[in-house]
């Protein structure tokens, strides 16, 4: 019986890609009875092929940014949706594990405005959001980032690192910042009624104190305007003729 090794030059020397990817993947074999390996397998290669049909560029890196309540979330959704790229949320990513730390810090979970937070905290919650966005442009996947991005996208030099590090991997970037009005944005907050936010409704002049709302990104951007809500409705739309519904 020939070892797996002594495959490997054989799979190579016939150049059959889809042939090379079965062979990978027969490493899957079905633990129980109640599962098909090989249904799993064919959609697998499925998808292989779907992902590499005709695609000559590499992958690229949306970041969607945005004060709380500008609709940036709803605008990531949609291209997601448009694109079947996947979506990485910071919040859905770090929030429960935020959370506990500020807690363990001797903070309060929901805290998003004190120096500990600032200091301690947002570094590592975007670290683990970046890091998980090199994860799928290292398997050439393109992903859309969903984040406010108000530090980073006020950073020239982070901008032109973070530009450079795509270049490096031959990966395209889209910049998006999603503008709002305050009225608008604060009605959005008030409707979601996320725990995170009350310190913003209770001290929510305060709050607006301390955003640039004139805040663009450094370097190359695109801008969403969500001023009363305008692009969202378009977004909303555009959902339902896609899904059929028609206007």
């Amino acid at each position: 019986m020939a070892s797996a090794a002594a495959t490997i030059p054989a799979i190579r020397e016939s150049n059959d890609q889809p042939q090379a990817v079965r062979q990978a993947l027969s490493s899957i074999r079905e633990g129980t009875d109640d599962v098909d390996g090989e249904a799993l397998r064919s959609r697998v290669v499925e998808a292989w092929r779907r992902h590499t049909a005709g695609s000559t560029e590499g992958p690229t890196v949306v970041l969607v940014g945005g004060f709380a309540g500008s609709g940036k979330s709803e605008f990531a959704k949609f291209l997601g949706g448009l694109t079947g790229w996947p979506i990485l949320d910071k919040d859905s990513l770090t929030r429960p594990l935020v959370d506990q730390l500020l807690i363990a810090l001797g903070g309060e979970a929901h805290d998003r405005s004190s120096q500990l937070y600032r200091e301690k905290v947002r570094p590592l919650e975007y670290r683990c959001l970046m890091e998980a966005a090199w994860d799928n442009v290292d398997c050439g996947i393109s992903t859309i980032l969903d984040a406010p991005f108000v530090s980073e996208f006020s950073q020239a030099d982070w901008m032109q690192r973070f530009q450079n590090r795509c270049r490096s991997k031959r990966v395209s970037v889209a910049t998006i910042w999603v503008e709002c009005d305050p009225e608008s944005m604060r009605e959005y907050i008030e409707f979601r009624g996320a725990a995170r936010d009350a310190w913003k409704m209770e001290a929510w002049e305060d709050y607006l104190a301390t955003l640039d709302l004139k805040l663009r990104p450094q370097g190359p951007h695109f801008v969403v305007d969500n001023r009363l809500g305008a692009a969202v409705a378009l977004v909303d739309e555009a959902r339902d003729v896609l899904s059929g519904g028609g206007l």
